[in-house]
């Protein structure tokens, strides 16, 4: 059985006279829409100082949606170099305290070098710094005392530490993150923009690295960007305007819109590769022709696309 969850886009336009609200609004009330349809788990992003752009942050909003989405998995993505890790793993502990079942963190490298500068992060030991800081992170939320001569840590130690556990989920989509994945997580999570043929790929590389490092994956989850209207053509033309604008410079054969059975046979393929779990991310923007509702109602719509995958 494949699992299928929401992985919440938090970009949003922070014009208008109440545009600093909307974003934090839009993410709600698409983790509300999640939870009428029965997803099986929720997650939000991470990204940092994306003025005059806004991106709603990774930790505040998913302590909110913990309000209101209980008795499912949730999570959270950290682009690890950007954060101190004892901090990170103090955010993760308490999270994982008010979560419901193992908390999700998704850990990813980040990129782009206004991000890291903006952070006072050097992008050139990011795979270094990756690596130490995963391996603080973990060892703090396993209760251990911890010290890293690379972040001048000494005697460290938090509270509270994770009740039912965490699930690491390492992205990345080089040889040589897909390695560190069968290495340092629990699984790998397969980036959106793979399609068809590059998660074949990338899947068969991440299972021998896991041969390799005596390593059983709990899960193998990959995100998808889709688009689901209870119209097709409807779908169809609003998602052919998207990539044929460059949509995140992905491949069509990366995404998937149309309706929820037309959304169902082109996610199946990655259900029949072996992908465990499919986090979906809504292509619709907050604003556009299909109207303002159009994200919450392809999440909504998402809970018949689950039922078809199962």
């Amino acid at each position: 059985m494949t699992r299928l969850g929401i992985s919440i886009g938090t970009t949003f336009a922070a014009d208008g006279p109440n545009g600093q609200r909307e974003g934090p609004r839009a993410v709600l009330a698409q983790a509300r829409a999640a939870a009428r349809a029965g997803l099986d788990s929720l997650t939000v992003g991470d990204h940092h100082a994306t003025g005059p752009i806004g991106y709603v942050q990774n930790v505040p909003i998913i302590g909110r949606i913990l309000a209101e989405w209980t008795e499912r998995q949730s999570g959270c993505l950290f682009l690890v170099p950007l954060w101190h890790p004892v901090l990170m793993a103090e955010q993760i502990g308490t999270l994982a305290a008010m979560a419901d079942g193992p908390f999700i963190v998704q850990a990813g490298i980040g990129a782009g070098r206004e991000q890291f500068a903006a952070m006072g992060a050097d992008l050139r030991r990011r795979a270094a710094v990756f690596e130490e800081a995963v391996r603080v992170a973990q060892a703090l939320l396993s209760g251990e005392t911890v010290g890293s001569e690379m972040f001048g840590i000494e005697g460290a130690t938090i509270a509270p530490t994770p009740p039912e556990g965490v699930e690491w989920w390492i992205g990345g989509g080089v040889l040589r993150s897909i390695d560190r994945a069968a290495r340092l997580g629990d699984c790998w999570y397969g980036n959106a923009d793979l399609t068809p043929e590059t998660a074949t790929r990338d899947i068969t590389v991440y299972r021998e690295a896991c041969l390799r490092h005596r390593r059983e994956p709990s899960r193998i989850p990959i995100r998808k960007d889709v688009l689901i209207c209870e119209s097709r053509s409807e779908a169809e033309k609003a998602g052919d305007a998207l990539v044929g604008a460059g949509y995140r410079g992905f491949d069509r054969t990366a995404v998937a819109y149309g309706d929820p059975a037309g959304v169902a046979e082109q996610l199946s393929v990655y259900r029949d590769l072996g992908f465990t779990d499919i986090m979906i991310r809504t292509m619709v923007p907050l604003h556009g022709e299909l109207g303002p509702d159009a994200a919450v109602r392809s999440v909504e719509l998402a809970g018949e696309v689950q039922a078809l995958l199962a």
